[in-house]
């Protein structure tokens, strides 16, 4: 983030899928750039798929190239961390416009996807295979 970007005004979101957690800074009458931990967007996600899954609430807003886009992310794996950053856009998208929101509920784009992996219980060797069973 330049120092730039730390005076301009911004909208956030907060974007989370499993244990996936991305925080969302959009930047008004930008290029279009985004950074994700300090690295290009294409560069942390290595796939042109995850790169177009994140960026898909801008696509579909219409609004490619105007915002600046910040996200620090953590937790799960990259595709995990691409659909947080995809939710963590759409929320901060209904802050800049709340026009949005229609487009992005149809699209699913603001339901988290909330599925982790249980717990497990004592007695069990995971969370629901229990023990073999010996007759003898």
């Amino acid at each position: 983030m330049t120092s730039e970007q730390k005076k301009r005004q911004y909208f956030s979101g907060v974007g989370k899928r499993k244990t996936a957690i991305a925080r969302v800074k959009l930047f008004e009458g930008g290029s279009g750039e985004a950074t994700v931990n300090g690295l290009k967007i294409k560069e942390y996600f290595h796939t042109v798929f995850l790169v177009e899954n994140a960026l898909s609430p801008i696509t579909l807003s219409n609004l490619k190239g105007r915002l600046d886009i910040d996200v620090i992310t953590r937790g799960g794996g990259k595709a995990a961390q691409s659909d947080a950053v995809r939710h963590g856009i759409s929320r901060a998208l209904l802050l800049l416009n709340p026009e949005f929101r229609p487009d992005l509920k149809h699209a699913g784009y603001l339901r988290r996807d909330a599925r982790i992996k249980e717990r497990k219980k004592p007695g069990l060797k995971r969370a629901r295979r229990a023990p073999q069973w010996q007759k003898r």
